[in-house]
């Protein structure tokens, strides 16, 4: 046997530091497809999504799953004239001459410079937004709205919204639509009779006799989902009012615009319905009161005309504008906070959850007399619920050696070495297996550990024969005197009446 020992001594300690590892992986690798999970369902999402950057988005010639030819040819089959332009103030030069729809697919590519001509528009001209972002909205002072929440995918949705019919006759009789995207609400100190439907996901701002118009997702007018609910009959509604619909596609980020007169290919501008391009154009500077030659007022298009004053000097003082919001909180999308707050409060709760009470244990009497069987086996169900066997070995190791250095008339702080030597000495087995039992490795498993209990339990019998069994017996009580003390119950406190 103590050959046997011998060969399988070395073998722990080199298994030790694999096994050691393995524990680590049986955390790492859960976290690890987790992790992988998440960013794999991210990743899916955002390539998913269409981007309305990308060539051909919505565009009235593209046929690609994120084109719009099927809206166009469906708008054409309903007599509606489809103009394509693919320069913002040739578009707002056309749909000014006569009662039009003009199409923003793609409000995030408008430069702000031209953002802001269409306020402009005449009452004839319905405007109509694609998800708008927020800066579009703030500049746009026809819809005075903002973004009020973002789903992770389109909803479909009916044309009711907050318990009213929809505002628009053309909408009030559809299905339902995948327009819950993107919601909108009225913004602060607005008081322009803003309407909304579909589930908040379209803001309306009526003008007589045509309105303005933001729809909160492109699903319902792109060729993979048009046919799709009601998302043909949504589009081609909207789109197909009285007159043509002029279709701005723009192809990506719009360069900033030059204002000319006419000449050259450059599209004249008036900053009024049917303003002439001569002295009162943009390209004299002069005659419509606003000396710098750019539509929309002292500032332009998308300028700060009504937030910004000038001094006497010249210079502009923006002491009175409000900070601007923080870019950190439109850089992300709203389920991401909300996943990172979820996060926060599973990490909060793991924390409690395996928190420690803080200081030393207080020592306190128990309040009842517990037998040490009872101890040992409440102890060890503790340990076997927690698995921890490592605990558990040293337990039993620091009794074994507690009792075996008094017998062996070693000093406390022997080392290990030397206490096996005289352990093997005494009960006559190889000092490498002996000095294995009494100081080697943790064991990983219960049998395991069952092999340590026996084996420190026979070199202690060997070493520090336990005495005798049985209680030395009661003396008989005298003759004539009072019968002993009954023994207190061992699970009854003392004093207790019962």
């Amino acid at each position: 046997m103590s050959a046997q020992a011998t060969a399988v001594a070395p073998a722990a300690r080199t298994d030790a530091a694999p096994r050691r590892r393995r524990r680590r992986h049986r955390l790492l690798i859960p976290l690890g497809l987790a992790a992988l999970l998440l960013t794999t369902t991210l990743v899916t999402h955002a390539v998913d999504q269409p981007d309305p950057g990308d060539r051909g988005f919505l565009s009235p010639v593209a046929t690609g799953d994120d084109g719009g030819s099927r809206l166009a040819d469906a708008l054409r089959e309903r007599g509606v004239t489809v103009q394509r332009e693919t320069d913002t103030l040739r578009a707002l030069l056309a749909a000014r001459n006569q009662a039009a729809t003009l199409f923003v697919p793609a409000p995030a590519l408008l430069h702000p410079d031209t953002v802001g001509a269409l306020d402009s528009l005449p009452s004839t001209t319905r405007l109509v937004l694609v998800d708008p972002p927020r800066r579009v909205l703030e500049t746009v002072r026809l819809l005075p709205v903002e973004p009020a929440g973002r789903r992770w995918a389109a909803q479909a949705v009916g044309p009711d919204a907050r318990g009213l019919p929809c505002p628009l006759p053309e909408l009030r009789d559809l299905g339902r639509a995948a327009v819950g995207l993107q919601r909108y609400e009225l913004a602060p100190g607005a008081s322009a009779p803003v309407r909304f439907c579909f589930a908040d996901g379209l803001a309306l701002l009526s003008r007589v006799p045509e309105s303005t118009v933001a729809v909160g997702a492109s699903d319902p007018f792109r060729n993979d989902r048009i046919d799709e609910w009601d998302n043909r009959a949504f589009a081609t509604a909207l789109l197909g009012g009285p007159g043509r619909v002029v279709w701005l596609d723009l192809d990506g980020p719009e360069p900033p615009p030059v204002f000319g007169d006419g000449s050259s290919g450059s599209p004249a501008w008036s900053p009024t319905p049917g303003g002439s391009t001569g002295n009162g154009g943009p390209g004299s500077g002069t005659g419509d009161g606003t000396g710098d030659g750019r539509p929309g007022g002292p500032a332009g298009p998308g300028g700060d005309s009504d937030d910004e004053s000038e001094d006497a000097d010249g210079s502009t003082s923006r002491a009175d504008r409000p900070d601007p919001p923080n870019p950190l909180w439109s850089a992300f999308p709203g389920w991401l906070w909300a996943l990172l707050a979820q996060l926060a409060v599973a990490a909060l709760l793991a924390a409690l959850w395996r928190a420690r009470r803080l200081g030393p244990p207080a020592v306190e009497p128990l309040p009842v007399t517990v037998r040490s069987a009872e101890t040992v086996l409440g102890r060890a169900r503790l340990y076997e619920q927690a698995g921890a066997r490592g605990a558990a070995a040293r337990t039993l190791r620091t009794a074994a050696l507690d009792r075996l250095t008094p017998r062996l008339h070693l000093p406390p702080t022997a080392p290990p070495a030397d206490v096996a030597a005289a352990v093997a000495a005494r009960t006559g087995d190889d000092p490498r297996w002996t000095d294995e039992v009494l100081h080697g490795v943790e064991p990983e498993t219960d049998q395991e550990l069952l092999d340590l209990a026996r084996a420190l339990d026979r070199l202690t019998r060997a070493v520090a024969p336990p005495p005798a069994d049985g209680p030395p017996p009661a003396a008989p009580p005298p003759a004539g005197g009072p019968p002993p003390p009954a023994a207190p119950h061992p699970y009854r406190a003392e004093g207790d009446p019962r």
